[in-house]
């Protein structure tokens, strides 16, 4: 075989096509697996991938068990970089605290930590999940180790003093919660006063209170009242332009 035909041969190898280039790559990428696969493995079998969200709650939430709560909220101290979706502000003592679905905030050096706020702290509406115990014929409402009081005078929830545990009493006859939603962007202030004015006249159309020990009705009229009452509240509140679940 003359200089030509090898030459020739080599032309029509495709291996001997292969740019050099991609050849050295493919050599880096087989040496790079080679050292990242064993770790990752291990990573694996130690169950240390973190999946998105799910890994995150149970790194960082606790189900709070308290009054048979049985929620979960982040741990305090967690920091975030952005408060969730539709937080609402509360000023107290030159100092601006945010709140979302009973979880509380600050602002800190790196976005916001979660806290637990401060006696004396005021909101006009409760969380939307929470729990009712009674301490000497006071109702406190209560979700993610903070207890919250109706301040009537001024139409607020005042975060207040945990009670005496051997003073609780939890209700489990209350009515169940109404979800209400706004329709129109009320205001917070407008939803507090629409909310309160509907409850006064649902109780003084059915006669049930919730606000009451039994809601304040015999116990052989409980069932009842209580729906009537919630079909009041109901009706009342999609009067004013709410959506109510």
């Amino acid at each position: 075989m003359n200089q030509r035909d090898l030459k020739n041969q080599r032309n029509e190898d495709p291996i001997m096509k292969i740019n050099p280039v991609i050849i050295v790559g493919l050599m880096l990428f087989v040496m790079l697996f080679c050292n990242v696969a064993p770790g990752w493995a291990q990573l694996v079998r130690r169950g240390d991938v973190r999946r998105g969200d799910d890994y995150a709650k149970k790194r960082d939430y606790v189900l709070d068990r308290r009054h048979k709560h049985n929620r979960q909220y982040p741990k305090p101290g967690l920091l975030v970089k952005e408060l969730p979706q539709g937080y609402r502000s509360s000023p107290y003592r030159r100092q601006r605290y945010y709140y979302n679905d009973g979880v509380w905030y600050r602002p800190a050096r790196r976005g916001f930590s979660v806290i637990v706020p401060p006696i004396g702290l005021t909101v006009p509406l409760l969380p939307p999940f929470y729990t009712t115990i009674w301490v000497r014929g006071v109702p406190y409402y209560y979700a993610d180790s903070v207890y919250y009081t109706w301040r009537p005078e001024d139409r607020v929830y005042v975060v207040s003093e945990p009670p005496a545990e051997n003073e609780a009493i939890e209700q489990s006859s209350l009515p169940e919660q109404l979800f209400i939603y706004p329709k129109e962007g009320q205001s917070e202030e407008q939803q507090a006063t629409d909310r309160y004015e509907c409850h006064r006249w649902s109780v003084d159309q059915t006669g049930f209170d919730p606000s009451q020990p039994g809601g304040d009705v015999p116990q052989r009229e409980h069932s009842g009242k209580r729906l009537e009452y919630q079909r009041a509240m109901k009706a009342c509140l999609e009067a004013r332009n709410y959506s109510v679940q």
